[in-house]
């Protein structure tokens, strides 16, 4: 059995309908993993694939979290509707549901990875959220365009005329074996466990053809990040940025701006990590290290330095910690009292 069908059969559905517009009722699937009272962890996955990504990342937390993860309404294995009207403000509103009413969850700690850090951003800083959330997580995505590196299959698919066009000739193999060298580290092949998932969830109903609707999310991205940005900067919520130094998409500089510009002085207790040996997909290149780091960053002191989190070579980077202000440069060259 490949990765995709032991996740499928893990999981299960519920029905959702969005509050507004005519948009008709979806078949949405999640998982849960790991003891129903513990504390709980949402996942939230980006474009194109789904839920699937977090295979590994979510049995290594099932023995201390309760780990959920669900296929927004276009990717995976919930329904892809043609025409249904996909944007992040459906997807916030879906895991707003999600956590508050099919998983009836209280608090959480949330990690949302490439455009679910856009549905994520959308949610945390709406204010109207029932689930208080404990932790935000954001690994590798375009969370600041200007500084992303789109592909030309982005710009293709996202294109009117030649998204449809394109889309309608590839097949489920065709996309997922272009990801694998691509994303991920070292580069993947057509018969490696994570691409022939991709696969699965591309084989999945109108899996190929929506990407051209999913995708358009950048468009929305691009008009709002900034005002994202500025309100999650202004929460005291504790935020941390784990990030794969291999990403050429979205790599460490777009989340060294976002963090110099928007959380190097953010309230509360912030942090910033990079994991080496790992691309975009750094949930899959390196699940240890992502696991490591994500206990880290909740369970170390305050005051540890930056540096390695272990004594081994390879070893996750803390970078930095929010403060109120920066010191004075002469300030740093002087000698102890």
């Amino acid at each position: 059995m490949n990765r995709g069908d032991a996740w499928r059969d893990k999981g299960t559905y519920f029905s959702w309908r969005p509050r507004r517009g005519d948009a008709a009722e979806v078949r949405i699937f999640h998982v849960e993993v790991g003891d129903a009272g513990a504390p709980p962890v949402v996942l939230v996955h980006g474009f194109p694939t789904s839920s699937v990504d977090w295979f590994e990342v979510a049995e290594k937390l099932s023995d201390r979290y309760r780990v959920c993860a669900m296929d927004f309404p276009g990717f995976g294995f919930s329904d892809k509707p043609l025409g249904w009207g996909y944007s992040l403000e459906r997807d916030a509103e879906v895991l707003e549901y999600y956590m508050a009413e099919v998983l009836g969850l209280e608090s959480v700690v949330m990690v949302a990875h490439d455009r679910g850090t856009s549905v994520a951003l959308i949610h945390v800083t709406s204010g109207d959220s029932r689930v208080n959330l404990e932790h935000f997580f954001l690994t590798n995505g375009n969370i600041f365009l200007p500084m992303s590196n789109l592909t030309q299959a982005q710009r293709i698919m996202l294109d009117p005329v030649t998204g449809p066009a394109a889309l309608a000739q590839g097949t489920p193999e065709q996309l997922a074996v272009g990801i694998g060298p691509l994303m991920y580290t070292p580069p993947r092949g057509a018969d490696d466990p994570e691409v022939e998932a991709l696969v699965a969830i591309f084989s999945h109903g109108e899996g190929v053809r929506v990407l051209h609707e999913t995708i358009q999310y950048l468009i929305e991205r691009s008009q709002d990040e900034a005002s994202w940005l500025e309100a999650l900067a202004a929460l005291e919520v504790p935020t941390t940025f784990i990030w794969g130094v291999y990403d050429t998409i979205s790599p460490p500089r777009v989340v060294n701006y976002v963090w110099n510009e928007y959380m190097m002085k953010k309230p509360g207790r912030n942090s910033l990590y990079y994991v080496p040996d790992a691309n975009h997909y750094l949930q899959n290149d390196q699940p240890e290290a992502f696991v490591e780091t994500f206990l880290h960053a909740l369970e170390a002191p305050d005051d540890t330095p930056p540096g390695a989190i272990a004594q081994r070579l390879a070893s996750p980077l803390l970078v930095d910690r929010s403060r109120s202000e920066l010191p004075r440069a002469a300030d740093l060259l002087k000698g102890p009292a």
